[in-house]
């Protein structure tokens, strides 16, 4: 069996406690050490955690017993604490986006090549069982040769429940870089890798109101656009639309629906892991609920760090770095064709990532009592 894979954690905020849940008991590891901004924040949660110790970031990275750090920092200090950690011989899991640019993105894939670590990258909910049965329903042939995709993501913003939301509003957020990631992610899992983008952005209002917390009230600029809209040419000839916004209220769209030659998949929300797949076969009268047939049952965050640590040479990591650069190759594409009213052709590409087959909780909680 081995001894647990020792991990750091860097930055404890809203998103960490969902990763320690996950993370802070399963067999395959060990949380080793914590850190933030925030020496308090690291010493509490450290004491939740047997055995984890708080630190600096400094100390942390400069652990030689630390073999993948866990990177939940704000998406402005991925690229920075990412490469830190492969500097120091470690491997990296960075919370979406791989980084704010596709410059840093790059950096970050290339420097763990040249020094042999691995690179995972959020969102590992696309190994749920939401996006995995879709993936299997059109790799079965349920809905014939898959010509086309859309994928809507409408939100008034994060204002109105984040505490702290100004990073969601500078460069680097917004809702494409912010949500888009799901999205993306679960079309390249479905449908394959983007070759070119087209996109349109606007921008509602200059300003926000933080709506919860103790800056209740308080107004914040806004220095990204807030609705995006776009056309993903697949290399398969598939075309997919996306829209991802902070303007709209609600919509009734479908989170992500697949149009094959015989047949149309309703795919849920790839933000969550499971969800209802249901499929409108050519000929029927009515929409069909498919069982799970594929992906981490009852998933939660952390299966791609843990699927990163059982990955090996015949079978690469399934929220890997290759595909993280491609999606955000892929976003700040389409953020880029906005501002310029031009397709732009992509320059990286990916792999889909091998399937998930049909895992119950219990297996993928205890897997390294099973192996």
């Amino acid at each position: 069996m081995g001894d647990p894979h020792r991990v750091g954690v860097v930055g404890l905020g809203v998103i960490s406690r969902a990763y320690l849940d996950t993370l802070a008991d399963h067999p395959d590891v060990s949380i080793a050490a914590v850190a933030d901004l925030d020496a308090s924040r690291s010493a509490a949660v450290a004491a939740t955690i047997p055995g984890a110790e708080a630190m600096s970031v400094e100390r942390l990275l400069a652990r030689p017993d630390v073999q993948t750090v866990l990177n939940l920092t704000i998406p402005a200090a991925h690229a920075d604490i990412s490469l830190g950690a492969i500097d120091a011989g470690m491997n990296v899991y960075v919370e979406k986006p791989l980084a704010v640019t596709f410059s840093d993105g790059r950096s970050i894939i290339e420097r763990a090549a040249s020094a042999g670590v691995r690179v995972g990258c959020a969102p590992d909910t696309v190994l749920g069982t939401g996006t995995q049965t879709a993936r299997a329903a059109i790799d079965g042939g349920l809905i014939g040769r898959p010509m086309s995709a859309s994928a809507v993501m409408v939100t008034p913003g994060h204002e109105r429940w984040h505490p702290n939301p100004d990073f969601y509003y500078a460069p680097g957020g917004g809702p494409m870089l912010d949500m888009g990631p799901y999205y993306i992610s679960a079309l390249i899992h479905l449908l394959g890798p983007v070759r070119a983008v087209t996109g349109a952005a606007s921008r509602l209002r200059a300003e926000r109101v933080i709506g919860s917390g103790p800056r209740t009230g308080q107004r914040i600029p806004v220095g990204v656009d807030t609705h995006l809209t776009g056309v993903l040419e697949h290399a398969n000839g598939a075309l997919s639309t996306i829209t991802t916004s902070f303007d709209g209220v609600k919509t009734t769209a479908a989170p992500i629906e697949v149009h094959g030659e015989t047949g149309t998949l309703a795919v849920p929300d790839p933000n969550y892991f499971d969800g209802e797949v249901r499929l409108f076969a050519l000929g029927g009268t009515e929409w069909r609920a498919l069982e799970p047939r594929a992906g981490y049952a009852e998933g939660s965050r952390g299966i791609g760090l843990l699927d990163l640590v059982r990955a090996d040479d015949q079978r690469p990591s399934r929220a890997g770095g290759d595909v993280a650069l491609h999606v955000l190759e892929t976003m700040t594409s389409l953020l880029r064709s906005a501002a310029e009213g031009q397709r732009i052709e992509l320059t990286t590409t990916a792999q889909r990532p091998a399937p998930v087959p049909l895992t119950p909780l219990e297996d993928w909680k205890a897997y390294a009592k099973t192996r």
